[in-house]
């Protein structure tokens, strides 16, 4: 969730910028659809230094997260970090587990004042990261990484993409988590774009299953848990609590017109656009990586004023111009549902989330989901369990 005193119309929650598209792996689900070799039209370290002084605009602190492809394949990342880290901002980065993860490389990053690394983990075991991931040893790579930055004295995140394939490995992965002492997990439920487009994401349903489920492993675990491009979470567990409330009163479930001002408005959460900016490796400033809808480059204007003035974040921050069934949603203002994945499936960002189940009362309009698709694999779908 973003945190309550911060006016995402005027600066994100999470600034990424993608420094690079090049990486040694080829991953199922790339969003970037990873090439082996850098785009010759990659900012430059100057036009990176400029960004990250644009970013400071947004104010003390502002979490800046390098991400690819793979960030290390430049060698001027432990430059940018530093620089970065004396305007003060709060530098992350998520490198690619292969081996231009060294010692060295982790060491220098946490010298330059790196605050977080974030690492990539979808299989429980090496066998099924690596099947997934598409490279023998990743696993063992990124495991070998964890240790070494915390050595290095860094904390480390955890990325998990949920789909069909991965699913059922969610159980092993948290305890895997619990072994290695990340500090945070992050989530991600498939949007269907780059080679991610070849994967089956899982059932509206089940989706649902699986976030009531990470509510239960958040509430339990010593590591904090976010969803990415799964505001849906923030319905469930709201819903969650709502009835563990009610059978603690006795009282009876209140109404859906009561639940929809019980709190809502000041549990708002942040999407594509919302609280979230991406740039691109050459410039461009999208509402979300899994949302390619350009808002001008900062080449031509500075990512701050994008962020504030471009009509396309501001469209996204109303959640009032959300359209079909998410448009009206009585957790509209809480989730919003996502508006990557919106885009991805219908072209239009403020279309409803097909990831959601979820029907407001009284609508009666199209629901952007097969019933019968997700009846009929609802049943075979792996959810996890203890």
């Amino acid at each position: 969730m973003r945190p309550g005193n911060l006016d995402t119309s005027e600066r994100p929650f999470v600034l990424i910028w993608e420094l690079s598209q090049a990486c040694e792996l080829a991953c199922d689900h790339c969003r970037a659809d990873a090439q082996s070799k850098r785009h010759p039209d990659e900012l430059t370290t100057e036009e990176g230094k400029r960004l990250l002084e644009d970013a400071a605009e947004f104010g003390e602190g502002q979490l800046v997260v390098l991400s690819g492809g793979d960030p290390l394949v430049r060698d001027d990342v432990e430059e940018l970090v530093a620089y970065g880290d004396e305007l003060g901002l709060r530098m992350t980065i998520t490198p690619s587990g292969t081996h231009s993860l060294t010692r060295d490389r982790i060491e220098a990053l946490a010298d330059a004042g790196l605050k977080r690394m974030a690492v990539s983990i979808d299989g429980a075991t090496a066998e099924s990261h690596d099947d997934f991931r598409g490279e023998d040893g990743s696993f063992d790579e990124t495991i070998r990484a964890v240790e070494q930055a915390r050595e290095a004295g860094l904390p480390v995140q955890v990325n998990t993409t949920v789909c069909e394939q991965t699913v059922g490995d969610l159980p092993g992965i948290r305890d895997l988590l619990r072994e290695i002492g990340a500090v945070l997990w992050s989530v991600f439920f498939l949007v269907p774009i780059g080679r991610g487009r070849i994967l089956d994401p899982i059932d509206p349903e089940a989706a649902d299953a699986v976030m009531a489920w990470l509510d239960e492993v958040n509430e339990a675990e010593p590591f904090g848990l976010k969803t990415t491009e799964a505001p849906q979470y923030r319905r469930v567990s709201l819903q969650r609590n709502r009835e563990r409330d009610e059978r603690a009163a006795d009282v009876a479930p209140s109404s859906r017109e009561t639940d929809a001002n019980d709190g809502i408005e000041r549990r708002t959460g942040i999407i594509a656009g919302d609280g979230f900016a991406f740039v691109s490796h050459t410039g461009e400033v999208y509402p979300s990586g899994f949302l390619p809808e350009s808002a001008g480059s900062v080449r031509e204007q500075p990512v701050h004023e994008i962020y504030r003035e471009a009509p396309l974040f501001r469209s996204l921050r109303d959640r009032d111009r959300l359209e079909g069934k998410c448009g009206a949603c009585e957790f509209r203002h809480v989730c919003g549902g996502s508006r990557s994945r919106a885009y991805a499936t219908t072209g239009n960002p403020l279309e409803s989330d097909p990831l959601c189940p979820h029907v407001p009362e009284g609508y009666d309009g199209p629901v952007p989901w097969d019933e019968d698709r997700s009846a009929t694999r609802q049943d075979g779908t792996p959810s996890p369990g203890d």
